[in-house]
C-alpha cells in the first residue's frame, strides 16, 4: 500500500508543479500587506483570499508596475563582478580575468591602452568631433594600471613580436626620466678630528 502511494505521488508531482507556482505567486504578493502592520490579538481567523489565475495577477496595476520594472532592478542593484581566481582548482595557479584581455592592450613598458567609454553607443546624436575623439585610444591611469596588472598573469605581460604591429614603436618609452639622475659622487671618506 505504501509503495503504491509513493508511486502515485511520483506520478502526480509533475502535474501539481504549476498549481504550487500559482499559490507561491499569490502568497508572495500578499507578504508586504501581511507584515506591514502588527496584529496583537486576532479575533477570528481571516478567510483565505480567493484564488486568482496568473493572468489576472498581471492585469492588476500593482503587479503591472513590478512586472515592468523587474528587468531593470538587477542592473540597478548589483555591480558587475570580475572575480579574480587566486588559486585555480586544477593547477593551483592564478587565473587571468578574460574581460581584461579582451578590452585592454598592455604595452611592454607597463602602460595599458583602452577605448573611450561609450565609443559605440548612440553615435547618431553625437557631433562629428566627439565621434572622432571617441575613436581614439587612451592610456589608463596609475590606479587602473595596477589593478589590471593584478588581474592578468605573466603570460600577458611578456613581449610579443607581431607582424605589422601598429603599436611596435610604443612598447618602449624613450626620452623618459622616471627618477632624478644621480651623478656618482666623488668618494670623500669621513675624517674624524680629535679635540
Amino acid at each position: 500500500m505504501a509503495a503504491n502511494l509513493a508511486k502515485l505521488s511520483g506520478l502526480l508531482r509533475p502535474a501539481l508543479v504549476p498549481l504550487t507556482r500559482v499559490c507561491v505567486r499569490r502568497d508572495a504578493g500578499q507578504l508586504p500587506r501581511l507584515f506591514s502592520t502588527l496584529r496583537l490579538s486576532p479575533a477570528a481567523p481571516s478567510p483565505a483570499p480567493p484564488l486568482r489565475s496568473p493572468a489576472s495577477l498581471h492585469l492588476q496595476p500593482r503587479y503591472a508596475v513590478l512586472h515592468s520594472l523587474q528587468p531593470l532592478l538587477p542592473g540597478l542593484t548589483r555591480q558587475p563582478i570580475r572575480s579574480l581566481t587566486y588559486y585555480s582548482l586544477k593547477y593551483g595557479k592564478r587565473k587571468t580575468v578574460k574581460s581584461v584581455v579582451k578590452r585592454f592592450l598592455r604595452l611592454h613598458c607597463g602602460l595599458w591602452l583602452r577605448r573611450r567609454a561609450g565609443y559605440k553607443k548612440k553615435l547618431w546624436k553625437k557631433m562629428p568631433a566627439r565621434r572622432r575623439r571617441l575613436r581614439q585610444h587612451v592610456f589608463c591611469n596609475g590606479t587602473q594600471t595596477k589593478l589590471l596588472d593584478k588581474m592578468s598573469t605573466s603570460f600577458w605581460k611578456r613581449r610579443n613580436w607581431y607582424a605589422n604591429d601598429p603599436y611596435q614603436k610604443y612598447h618602449d618609452r624613450t626620452n623618459l626620466k622616471l627618477e632624478k639622475s644621480r651623478r656618482p659622487r666623488s668618494h670623500q671618506p669621513y675624517t674624524h678630528q680629535e679635540l
